[in-house]
């Protein structure tokens, strides 16, 4: 891997991890636990190009659950826990383990969106058609 890259793979695995803005590094990419800002309060970029959607749910089944349902089948096999036992430790460890990989790996995924430059293909114009719809509905509408 050349420099650039190394430094814009550190750039997105930093910006996903500490949940700041992929653009500036100091504004707060996160507004609660998994959803994200419009805009970034620093620089004023628009969130609206990020769209991870499923993406962190699938990374942390892939690379959390399968691993923590493997460690508990052997643990059931290896020491022949009651049932009732094995739930009690399954559960709670499958839970916490899932979720709370997903708010690095969407901050990750948003990050590499915005670094990479990465749109679906074909459908740039009409994005920027909807963003400039929604744009105009919100200068129209009168504040409260």
């Amino acid at each position: 891997m050349i420099d650039h890259e190394k430094s814009k793979a550190k750039a997105i695995f930093e910006a996903g991890w500490k949940g700041h803005c992929p653009r500036c590094r100091q504004g707060r990419m996160f507004q609660t636990w998994l959803k994200i800002q419009d805009r970034c309060e620093n620089c004023d970029l628009d969130y609206r190009f990020a769209t991870p959607d499923d993406g962190p749910a699938f990374f942390s089944l892939c690379f959390v659950a399968f691993p923590l349902l493997f460690f508990v089948v052997w643990l059931q096999v290896v020491l022949e826990l009651p049932v009732p036992l094995v739930f009690a430790i399954a559960v709670p460890l499958m839970a916490i383990g899932c979720l709370l990989p997903l708010r690095p790996v969407k901050g990750w995924l948003v990050a590499s969106q915005y670094l990479n430059q990465a749109v679906e293909a074909g459908t740039k114009k009409l994005w920027s058609e909807m963003h400039a719809r929604e744009d105009e509905a919100k200068r129209d509408t009168p504040d409260s």
